[in-house]
């Protein structure tokens, strides 16, 4: 089967004979993908939605990967077993409610070994989450799909340094790895504050004239993300 470039690139990062748990599935694609291929060797397909597991269940059927592919209704991790699964996949929510599903149960956590990531929104609060929690970023991929951009991190637990704040924002393993969409994805950002800052220019409550100065040094560091970028 063939994959949108989104879930390739997160099927990309599953290390492998991993026994991987994918939370809030949808549709069971990476699961599928993942048996197919022999990259894992047991898959957990897991989703809060009965709608979304439905789908799986008749997706997985067309397949001869029935064996190996366990479909479980639940919220987060609360569907696995501490150290039930080396690998989880968390795609396609919130980044704040990805950060919610790992902190909710440290122990099932604290039991996984690879961690393949992808918010929609919010990626800079959780990867704040994963420095304070004693993950390290392992590597990052950025897609672009109907005109969104995506970022993925694979993460591992360990210590990591951060010594810029605008790392939380773009991860710097997209800037050592010379990811070919990074200069658009932060032009992107620096056009979307300047568009703002236009819009802030005339105001002269105290809130505006803050946020005013806030977006001015946010593009600062942003250009000087491209510069590092360019040197690399």
């Amino acid at each position: 089967m063939k994959l949108s470039d989104r879930l390739q690139a997160i099927a990309n990062f599953v290390p492998r004979n991993s026994i991987v748990g994918d939370i809030g599935t949808d549709h069971g694609y990476i699961p599928v993908y993942l048996v197919e291929n022999k990259i894992s060797k047991k898959v957990i397909a897991a989703d809060i939605s009965s709608n979304s597991l439905d789908k799986i269940i008749q997706y997985v059927k067309l397949t001869n990967c029935k064996k190996d592919i366990d479909i479980r209704l639940g919220d987060g991790l609360e569907v696995v077993k501490p150290f039930e699964i080396d690998t989880v996949v968390i795609a396609g929510m919130g980044g704040l409610l990805i950060k919610d599903i790992l902190d909710k149960d440290k122990v099932k956590r604290d039991s996984i070994t690879h961690f393949i990531l992808q918010p929609n929104i919010a990626s800079k609060e959780l990867r704040e989450y994963l420095f304070e929690n004693n993950f390290e970023i392992i590597d990052e991929k950025l897609i672009k799909e109907d005109n969104k951009f995506y970022e993925i991190i694979y993460a591992r637990k360990g210590k990591a340094y951060i010594s810029k704040e605008i790392y939380y924002e773009i991860g710097k393993k997209l800037i050592l790895n010379k990811d070919p969409l990074l200069e658009e994805f932060v032009n992107n950002k620096i056009k979307t504050n300047e568009k703002i800052l236009e819009e802030l220019k005339d105001k002269n409550t105290e809130k505006s004239m803050e946020r005013y100065k806030e977006l001015i040094e946010k593009n600062c560091e942003l250009k000087e993300v491209l510069k590092e970028y360019e040197s690399n």
